[in-house]
């Protein structure tokens, strides 16, 4: 069985992307198929409450598990019948789940998924993989971000210290120079505030190509103010999510100017502060980088892709495609290759990333 799935739903809410993938061959991995699937309204809907709403009930916490499982494993085998591709040719599906909530530091660090594995693996006949980030946890780490262990294996060249940035809802980069350590973190906000502003102001759940960010101006004062959160300036391993930069962390930063700025102008700022902590992070803790490969659903806002390559001057800006794989599909092909990984008894961490005390195998296995 050389195929392997991978699942992702990332912060962004903008739908499930499914992958087929194969390993086996002469390079890294193969993809044989892609596809995203947007969540149906209701689900969007049930979504969000979950990810905001002080009164949530375990209830409906209980509901929505099954029923992402559910759409996830008919989503499976959608592609699966459009592919002619059977059940039995896949080893494992990696399923990263949706993240309601990310908290690894503190007494008791935590991470927490929702999409059943269970109806997964029921619906599909495939054995499933999920919960890749609770074992990092339990080990010391920050469990986020995973996937520069792949980055690594897949992107790396050792004639040329290079940089990946995934821009998600969260933005996290991994900086690959084979005289140092491998490192990777979350830089703080990638299109989670520029979509929740533009849903809030434009009835769009994300600002397209950034045109409307383009139509506005940065307010530099603003901008100071932001870049001062102390998560900026926090040391790594550090990983974030919209439990913290949210709407409601914008409003905090938006009360001392009052009604004085135009929405416009703060979605503009707003895509600045992206490009800027992406930017300093990178010449921060790797200078040496000569390129950055741009991959996640960032890579499709160009007004926020030229205000990277202004802020990283003479290093090029290019897409994950000129190093052979598309940039829609880095996040899930990562999770299809952490299914391989455990599924062979592999570790799946890089405690350089995470801080955890030791490498160690990810995720759950439920079998089909």
């Amino acid at each position: 069985m050389p195929y392997f799935i991978g699942v992702m739903s990332g912060t962004s809410l903008d739908g499930v992307d499914v992958v087929i993938v194969d390993f086996t061959g002469v390079a890294s991995c193969e993809l044989i198929a892609a596809k995203t699937f947007s969540f149906p309204i209701e689900l969007y809907e049930q979504l969000q409450s979950a990810i905001y709403s002080p009164k949530f009930h375990l209830k409906e916490l209980g509901h929505l598990d099954v029923t992402l499982g559910q759409f996830i494993g008919k989503m499976i085998q959608k592609v699966l019948d459009e592919q002619n591709i059977s059940s039995s040719m896949i080893s494992a599906i990696g399923s990263h789940g949706h993240t309601l909530f990310h908290s690894p530091n503190g007494l008791t660090p935590f991470s927490l998924q929702i999409g059943d594995p269970n109806v997964i693996a029921e619906l599909t006949g495939i054995t499933t993989i999920a919960n890749f980030r609770q074992r990092d946890i339990a080990a010391g780490g920050q469990g986020a971000p995973l996937v520069p262990a792949f980055h690594a294996d897949f992107f790396s060249d050792p004639e040329q210290p290079r940089a990946i940035i995934n821009i998600g809802g969260i933005a996290n980069i991994t900086l690959l120079d084979k005289r140092h350590p491998i490192l990777g973190f979350d830089t703080g906000p990638g299109n989670g505030l520029l979509d929740a502003w533009s849903l809030l102001h434009q009835g769009k759940p994300y600002d397209d190509n950034g045109n409307w960010a383009a139509s506005g101006q940065c307010h530099n004062g603003l901008l100071a103010q932001m870049l001062m959160d102390p998560y900026f300036h926090e040391p790594i391993p550090k990983s974030t999510g919209r439990e913290y930069f949210n709407l409601k962390w914008l409003e905090h930063q938006l009360k001392p100017f009052g009604k004085n700025l135009l929405t416009a102008d703060v979605q503009a700022t707003l895509l600045e502060l992206t490009a800027h902590t992406i930017s300093l992070d990178i010449l921060h803790y790797c200078s040496s980088v000569e390129a950055v490969y741009v991959c996640g659903g960032g890579f499709h806002n160009e007004h926020l892709l030229k205000s990277l390559q202004r802020l990283l001057k003479n290093k090029a800006v290019l897409s994950t495609e000129r190093l052979g794989l598309h940039p829609n599909w880095v996040e899930a092909t990562a999770f299809a290759w952490l299914a391989y990984r455990t599924l062979n008894r592999k570790t799946g961490n890089l405690p350089s990333v995470t801080g955890s005390r030791r490498a160690v195998i990810l995720g759950a296995i439920y079998l089909a």
